[in-house]
């Protein structure tokens, strides 16, 4: 009797442990446990300008917001900034009596200029243009590049891979919405490279999203998707098109990219109210160290929202990319082969079937748009 009294006292602790998990792990999926920390106030508008880097590329100094307030960053220091006048700081707490000013100035170009006692710094563009657009100036003709790709072919993969089975994004929930730039002019080679602006991912990463998406809209947020599946040919033209420099931005063909296996997407925010997109530290397809998702610069706002953004795509098991706070990769990544079919060629009603059958065809061979 003391035995069976035991036994039920045992199955009654292992019901309650396990619903107790239970409701911790629906607890933990609550869309609020997403935020880091309280959503801070914007900055100052005749502040913002002011914010971003200033001097030579490999050691740029740093002006940045937090908590209301200016600081100063080299990579090793920072400093309070109190402003005394439109433009004019004093460095809080200084040691030093006679710690010049920092000023912060408009040229005559329209450049800004950080000036503090003998030093003058350029603000760095990092080649943004007037619409907000990263550049860059390829280091050969973008259309000799695609004929080459196109005529190239992709690593060959041995091993065993799942079944391809990509889909559109857009049908799976229209509250996704789409920027594809690089069906535009306004993508950082400044020419379309697709001729379609869609979006595809393997199955199981687009429910993924899908279950992002609808997190994100308890909190007044929705994801605004710039890429996702990318034919390998696309890879191979960024890649010959990118200058040394910029090699970190871009996959290596020769590895083939995490996007070219329908298991990486590019995106950003938008605001549910507005419909625009948010503000992030740094531009997509910037290639400068604003688009480390660790960079310390920005304002209170704009690192919070790449925060959310991180946070969200971390809690449907997507990691993202060390040098790009835009790039998520999902976590089956490797369980893909990598695939070169071009929009044209994907099934409308979401690219599973056709994607498969031609795949087994051209994974490993040339392709043209005209088959």
């Amino acid at each position: 009797m003391l035995g069976d009294r035991n036994h039920y006292k045992q199955r009654a602790l292992l019901v309650f442990l396990t619903c107790f998990s239970s409701v911790l792990c629906a607890k933990s999926q609550e869309p609020s446990t997403l935020l880091p920390g309280p959503k801070p106030a914007d900055i100052r508008a005749d502040w913002k300008p002011w914010i971003g880097d200033y001097g030579p590329l490999k050691e740029p100094r740093v002006v940045l917001e937090r908590d209301g307030h200016l600081f100063l960053f080299n990579q090793i220091k920072e400093w309070q900034l109190n402003e005394v006048s439109p433009g004019s700081f004093a460095i809080a707490a200084s040691n030093e009596p006679d710690a010049p000013l920092v000023r912060i100035s408009r040229q005559l170009s329209g450049g800004l200029v950080l000036i503090t006692g003998k030093m003058s710094l350029d603000r760095l563009d990092y080649g943004i243009d007037a619409k907000d657009v990263a550049r860059i100036n390829p280091v050969r003709s973008i259309e000799v590049l695609r004929i080459e790709a196109l005529a190239a072919s992709p690593p060959i993969e041995t091993g065993e891979f799942r079944k391809s089975e990509l889909v559109e994004l857009n049908p799976l929930d229209p509250s996704i919405h789409l920027d594809i730039r690089y069906a535009t002019a306004n993508d950082f080679l400044g020419t379309p490279v697709y001729s379609q602006a869609r979006a595809f991912l393997q199955r199981p990463a687009a429910k993924a999203l899908v279950r992002i998406q609808q997190k994100l809209k308890a909190l007044g947020y929705g994801l605004l998707i710039h890429d996702a599946y990318r034919p390998w040919y696309v890879t191979k033209i960024f890649w010959d098109a990118t200058p040394p420099e910029g090699k970190i931005f871009v996959a290596d063909p020769a590895q083939g990219s995490r996007h070219n296996r329908g298991c990486a997407v590019d995106l950003t925010l938008y605001d549910l109210a507005s419909g625009k997109s948010v503000e992030m530290p740094g531009t997509y397809d910037e290639m400068s160290p604003r688009s480390f998702p660790s960079y310390p610069g920005g304002t209170s706002l704009q690192r919070w929202h790449r925060d959310l953004l991180r946070r969200a795509m971390e809690s449907e098991g997507f990691t993202v990319y060390e040098s790009e706070w835009w790039h998520f990769d999902y976590k089956d990544w490797k369980e893909y082969r990598i695939l070169n079919v071009p929009f044209e060629k994907l099934d409308s009603v979401g690219g599973s079937g056709l994607a498969h059958q031609q795949n087994i065809q051209m994974i490993s061979g040339r392709f043209s748009l005209e088959n």
